[in-house]
């Protein structure tokens, strides 16, 4: 995921509906589950006729200009203060320009099957990470077991006993610092802007504004303006931006506030696959058993480290989404 999300520091009422749309929670996480998972293919194609920070600005740009929109409609504001504003760049660094940018450039030698399931490992590195820097986190066996099996199924993607053979290292890693970069993003997120008590919308607006800028200063540095605008690379773009990044993130929100956080960051065990399977059956990608296998292990090691200790239950029984600050919604 690539949003601020902090944890709530209201609590509602017994009485206190949920908010419900017309269309079915089901519908729209199988629906997210579709733009997260062709997103590396967006990006693979994206970057056959972009550079990758060009392809990165117009996925922040046309991102942005949705959650604009939203802003709009729903009649949001921007945050103030300049300390929020500080922390925001910060997390559009950690959770937006850097992650994206790694994923573009890696698809330049890694095929967008091996992106999707390097950005699985998520889950992975937060829960390695919020062992040492968040103190709440208590280690059980259970999630110590699930981070080792899970980079078990790393290797077993990469296929270490061959020497990762037929591999590019540099494409690889950083798509492994990609989805690095998330859960450190989280992480600082819980610590500096839990509790502004602005809304998500408007701290994921300002979070791409700012993300959006810090691109804009960057590309015209490491590329050239191109001599001609590829069409089909260029909707890759605008779709990646528009829908996978901009209308994903309020279909994410829409979920979490209907049916919790824990339910919606479900959603991570289904963009592999699905990338996976876009990469194959329209890029013509390769696929070797080791990496639907080692898939599966990444996958079955990310679920083992999300589940904790039952949680003590909030006065009227609401849950809050103090959860999903700490490990992140996973999101390329």
């Amino acid at each position: 995921m690539s949003a601020v999300t902090t944890p709530r520091t209201d609590t509602p009422t017994a009485t206190t509906p949920r908010r419900r749309t017309a269309l079915d929670w089901r519908i729209r996480f199988g629906t997210l589950s579709l733009i997260w998972g062709f997103s590396f293919l967006l990006i693979k194609v994206g970057t056959e006729g972009y550079a990758p920070f060009q392809v990165t600005f117009g996925r922040l740009l046309f991102g942005t200009a949705v959650l604009a929109a939203a802003m709009v409609v729903k009649r949001e504001r921007l945050p103030r203060g300049a300390r929020t504003w500080g922390h925001l760049t910060v997390a559009a660094f950690l959770l937006n320009a850097l992650p994206f940018s790694l994923f573009a450039y890696s698809e330049l030698t890694i095929p967008s099957t091996l992106a999707g399931i390097c950005n699985a490992t998520s889950p992975l590195w937060g829960m390695a990470l919020s062992l040492v820097a968040l103190s709440e986190d208590r280690p059980t066996r259970r999630r110590v077991a699930g981070l080792g099996i899970g980079f078990l199924g790393v290797l077993t993607v990469l296929g270490v006993w061959q020497g990762f053979h037929g591999l590019d290292a540099t494409g690889t890693l950083m798509a492994l610092l990609a989805s690095l970069s998330y859960p450190i993003g989280w992480i600082y997120v819980r610590r500096t802007l839990a509790g502004t008590g602005h809304s998500h919308l408007s701290m994921t607006g300002a979070q791409l504004l700012l993300a959006t800028a810090q691109l804009a200063l960057v590309t015209p540095l490491f590329t050239v303006l191109p001599s001609h605008f590829p069409v089909v690379p260029l909707l890759a773009i605008a779709a990646l931006g528009a829908i996978g990044t901009g209308l994903a993130m309020l279909v994410q929100y829409g979920i979490v506030a209907e049916v919790g956080p824990t339910t919606a960051q479900m959603v991570t065990y289904f963009i592999p696959v699905i990338a996976t399977a876009a990469g194959v059956a329209i890029l013509g990608e390769s696929l070797s058993w080791s990496t639907p296998v080692g898939a599966v292990i990444v996958l079955a090691g990310a679920a083992l480290t999300q589940a904790g200790p039952r949680r003590r239950r909030h006065p009227q029984g609401v849950r809050t989404d103090s959860h999903i600050a700490a490990h992140g919604p996973t999101h390329t």
